[in-house]
């Protein structure tokens, strides 16, 4: 890969369920700086974008080596993976709610709901996911996510844990609709 096309934003031209799929796990071959560059350069997604269930994959854990979380992100591709994805639901123009799909996609835990804010890491526009509700667990609580859009269907997420006060960007996941 070239200096030029290590930060060329990602296009997926075809938008057929199979190509969707793909493009997810391609992005488990990009590391780092390459989610990093792409995440700077898409915009948020509308929350009707995201209505429905998308099917996740996680993608990268940037504060561990890669080579530790190699055989983590090949297990995330493989269908016995328990995190599944999220459903969204739009409630209007500017909030929603979802849910995580997990061992199953009948299985859903840990509510969320959603607005447009600023992100964490650049503070511009992304969809925030916000975990902290009465019957999530108190771990579940602490996390933040956001999302942005890659293509028609393909969306790039960071993860955010809060400690002690202070917000620590914990791993990248990738949706996209099935």
């Amino acid at each position: 890969m070239t200096a030029a096309t290590a930060h060329a934003p990602v296009r997926f031209e075809q938008t057929t369920v199979p190509d969707r799929i793909a493009a997810l796990d391609a992005m488990l071959r990009l590391d780092h700086a390459q989610l990093l560059a792409r995440y700077l350069e898409a915009p948020a997604p509308a929350l009707t974008a995201v209505d429905g269930d998308l099917r996740g994959r996680m993608l990268a854990v940037p504060a561990l080596p890669d080579w530790l979380t190699a055989g983590p992100r090949l297990w995330a591709r493989s269908g016995s993976f328990p995190w599944r994805g999220k459903s969204f639901a739009a409630l209007d123009a500017a909030h929603g709610t979802g849910v995580n799909r997990v061992a199953s996609d009948r299985l859903r835990l840990f509510r969320f709901t959603t607005a447009i804010g600023p992100s964490r890491q650049d503070g511009a526009p992304a969809l925030q996911l916000d975990y902290d509700h009465p019957g999530n667990p108190f771990f579940i609580r602490a996390i933040e996510d956001e999302l942005r859009m890659l293509d028609d269907g393909v969306f790039l997420g960071q993860a955010w844990l809060r400690v002690g006060g202070r917000k620590h960007f914990v791993l990248w996941f990738g949706l996209c609709r099935a």
